[in-house]
């Protein structure tokens, strides 16, 4: 099929099912997925997963990274630091050590097992904060789980970082030592040269104010970093998150004009449109379109019994930190059921390891329906939790 006849058919597709779904509260990412899982190999093979739809779902990746970084609030974390890096880092531990265990349980590889209980180790910032737009929780819960969705994206690039080194065949504890002084640093040295540049030097509120430099400054950062960040033996997508939220520090910086978050602001509005109505949805679509496992792979067990890892996993690992700062045990596994949704990093984590050959597209599969499982049960459970709580 001819590249433009698919791809407007792809997005066509994607957008009508996607209005569909708002008017049910599913996430939009279940459409997009689904879209490609439907037209691609699958199930109508009408559309393939061809080179020139790779190239485009490769720079969406990149793009929402950007967005991702750009959406994160920075000093949300430091409202609640202590309380927002426990909760995140016991429920990340547990939702691993329960995906890890239920791989190898059904006898798939160790690295297979590794991969996996990483990929269900972070959570869906974008879910997180979609549930508490539309229910509303004490202020403590909500900059905890803020917090905490906050923190668990910076552990996954982490995680990300050691997945790189998994595909690249060097695990050793020395070269392991050394992937993790690169990602701190890494991520260290932007974060400083943001504190440094964004919030105090004057010279930058000229690139600020006109909005067009502005853009071409972030456009420029993210692919800076993202080259960066590959030189230096990460992942892509590690730069170009890290460039989104460098870019996001703005809203720290004192203007008693809030010249700068209205310009920042600005520049998010202008980038939603096109990362969230084309991009976005292509790379997920893409997603869909890969997915095409024998169905002897497909086991109905296997995704039960990680679906049930990766609720636990938050509930317990996220409730239990929530709860050793002394919050109620209804506020704590309130924390806990807010953090379980999955998403947007899961699906990218998935796509690098089914590339580099980690898992196969049995394992791939079968995370994709999780991850889509908890992304539609999440705000369920969240809004039927509250409602039996005030009952």
């Amino acid at each position: 099929m001819d590249f433009l006849l698919a791809l407007a058919i792809l997005l066509v597709f994607a957008k009508s099912l996607e209005w569909l779904f708002e008017r049910f509260e599913i996430h939009p990412i279940i459409a997009h997925v689904l879209t490609g899982i439907t037209l691609g190999p699958f199930v109508f093979g009408l559309i393939e997963p061809t080179q020139e739809l790779s190239v485009l779902a490769e720079f969406g990746l990149i793009m929402m990274m950007l967005y991702m970084g750009l959406t994160s609030n920075f000093s949300a974390i430091a409202q609640n630091t202590k309380k927002a890096v426990i909760v995140a880092v016991l429920g990340v531990a547990f939702s691993f050590l329960f995906g890890f265990a239920t791989v190898v349980f059904f006898g798939k590889s160790i690295s297979s097992a590794i991969f996996v209980g990483i990929t269900l180790g972070n959570t869906a910032i974008e879910v997180t904060s979609g549930v508490l737009v539309r229910e509303r929780v004490r202020r403590e819960v909500s900059s905890i789980l803020m917090g905490a969705a906050f923190a668990d994206d910076i552990l996954a690039v982490y995680l990300i970082g050691i997945l790189t080194a998994m595909a690249k065949g060097t695990m050793g504890l020395s070269p392991l030592l050394i992937l993790t002084a690169k990602i701190f640093l890494f991520i260290g040295a932007v974060l400083l040269v943001s504190e440094l540049v964004m919030k105090r030097a004057r010279w930058f509120n000229y690139i600020v104010r006109d909005l067009n430099v502005f853009f071409t400054f972030t456009m420029i950062l993210t692919f800076s970093l993202a080259i960066i960040a590959e030189r230096a033996g990460l992942n892509q997508i590690i730069g170009a998150y890290l460039a989104g939220l460098t870019i996001s520090r703005l809203r720290e910086r004192k203007d008693p004009l809030i010249v700068t978050r209205i310009k920042l602001n600005e520049l998010i509005e202008d980038l939603q449109v096109v990362l969230t109505e084309f991009f976005i949805p292509l790379f997920f679509i893409y997603v869909g379109l890969m997915f095409n496992p024998p169905l002897k792979e497909i086991k109905l067990p296997l995704i039960l019994m990680l679906y049930a890892s990766a609720v636990l996993g938050k509930l317990l690992g996220c409730g239990l930190g929530a709860k050793l700062f002394g919050l109620s045990w209804m506020d704590s596994a309130l924390i806990g059921i807010g953090m379980g949704g999955r998403g947007s990093l899961e699906l990218a984590i998935l796509t690098f390891g089914l590339s580099a050959g980690l898992i196969d597209q049995g394992l791939f599969a079968t995370v994709i329906v999780v991850s889509m499982l908890t992304a539609l049960t999440t705000p369920i459970f969240f809004r039927e939790f509250i409602k039996r709580a005030k009952a």
